[in-house]
């Protein structure tokens, strides 16, 4: 269980009770801001990383906990925790959002180790960030197809998860995917339902039902209530075959996409999630895809504003 003094946690619970998570070099919670999630940007040192995110325009950044990154918490030393806080502090970049990548139907050994992840991220989020700490963001593992066998353990694991994220005085945002188990917004909310945690909310992610068929508005409509955290990113194909692209490489209309978050109230991070799909390419270029990225974002923003 995380440590923390009396003041800072009234300003945590404080914190929490904005539209959207903010933390440090954060102007205005209120305002709706682009980011770039560094889950990307593997390749890149992080303090580079950074500094790339800060100088392209961007006003946040997501660092991504998985394996093999620099900021896995397992190998992201006090040393450069302590160095990234104050970098970000110095760019004045927003840390709304720490990525996880974890599993609702895991056997009993993985849901273990999914318990201890989340405890490690929240100890993290504290430490760069104390007054407010970013939230967590995952995935939730499963098959669509084996939904009905499936969400009743995902219920009970969940209820752990929250748990933890009580415990810990931190927020676990969930994502519904296209190839997982909890595919649609309708299921998403189901298990949310079913759970009834303040430590739990939705990471938001157009692509995913766009894939699906799934409206725009629709989609928005049944989530956005509930949204603490949104990753954007393009999609071409359907379910059963697949392809994420950088925003504004496929069909989103990302000038309706602005003015519907706007019109529905959202005001908070949205965040480029580049895809493994494209990352794992040869030949792809982290500074190029988020420059492009922002390029497309900011002019769709700016016109919808």
């Amino acid at each position: 269980m995380i440590a923390i003094n009396r003041r800072r946690f009234l300003q945590t619970l404080s914190g929490a009770l904005l539209a959207s998570s903010v933390a440090v070099g954060s102007a205005d919670a209120r305002q709706m801001s682009l980011g770039f999630s560094l889950y990307g940007m593997k390749s890149l040192g992080l303090s580079d990383a950074l500094k790339t995110c800060g100088d392209i325009g961007y006003t946040h950044v997501e660092l991504a906990l998985n394996a093999g990154y620099a900021t896995e918490p397992k190998v992201f030393t006090d040393e450069a925790r302590k160095a990234v806080a104050r970098q970000l502090g110095a760019m004045k970049l927003a840390l709304p959002c720490l990525m996880l990548n974890l599993s609702l139907t895991s056997d009993e050994k993985a849901h273990a180790a999914a318990l201890q992840s989340i405890s490690d991220a929240a100890t993290l989020a504290h430490e760069l960030s104390p007054d407010v700490p970013p939230i967590l963001q995952t995935v939730l593992g499963g098959k669509p197809a084996q939904w009905e066998e499936q969400k009743h353990i995902m219920v009970q694991q969940l209820h752990a998860w929250a748990e933890v994220a009580e415990r810990a005085k931190t927020v676990i945002a969930l994502k519904a995917h296209v190839a997982s188990g909890v595919n649609s917004p309708e299921r998403l909310l189901w298990l949310l339902d079913q759970v009834k945690s303040d430590a739990l909310a939705v990471a938001y992610d157009f692509s995913h039902f766009e894939l699906q068929g799934i409206g725009m508005e629709e989609s928005m409509k049944l989530l956005l209530p509930r949204t603490r955290f949104i990753h954007a990113k393009d999609s071409a194909g359907d379910a059963a075959k697949f392809q994420f692209l950088l925003p504004g490489e496929g069909r989103t209309d990302y000038v309706k996409y602005f003015s519907l978050l706007k019109a529905l109230g959202y005001s908070g991070p949205v965040c480029v999630e580049v895809s493994g799909q494209i990352f794992n390419k040869p030949g792809y270029d982290p500074v190029d895809a988020a420059r492009r990225s922002f390029a497309a974002l900011s002019v769709a923003l700016k016109k919808a504003n």
